[in-house]
């Protein structure tokens, strides 16, 4: 997924508890929503846990806030996280890479852990002006 690129853009995207196998996943994230037409819709299994800083802590509070920011919803209670309507969209971090040896998530089954530095002072934005 991270190097794909389709030659289409989708009105659904679903993925059930496969984010938990990606390393990059906030990459990923910032790719699907510009993979939506306009009235697109996004559903994922999430757990914003799994988003570690350098040190290894959750990214906690600051990334649900920049999640929001940036056009995407997320519900902590049921680990899931959605958008409708494509857009270029920018997290602010960094990707350190990731660790295949976390151990379980909240499913039960092995996960990986996604490890970023913050990055600016801008919590996240959405850029307008259409797709390119």
């Amino acid at each position: 997924m991270a190097t794909w690129h389709p030659g289409t853009r989708f009105d659904l995207i679903t993925c059930v508890h496969g984010l938990h196998y990606v390393g990059d996943k906030l990459g990923l994230l910032t790719k699907i929503a510009g993979w939506l037409t306009d009235e697109g819709v996004f559903v994922a299994n999430f757990d914003a846990r799994s988003i570690r800083l350098p040190d290894g802590a959750p990214a906690g509070r600051r990334l649900t806030t920049a999640l929001r920011a940036a056009g995407l919803a997320y519900d902590g209670r049921s680990r899931r996280i959605s958008r409708t309507g494509g857009a270029r969209i920018d997290l602010p971090y960094r990707y350190l890479g990731a660790d295949d040896q976390a151990g379980p998530n909240y499913t039960g089954q092995p996960a990986v852990d996604s490890h970023y530095a913050p990055v600016g002072k801008t919590i996240a934005r959405q850029r307008t002006g259409g797709l390119s």
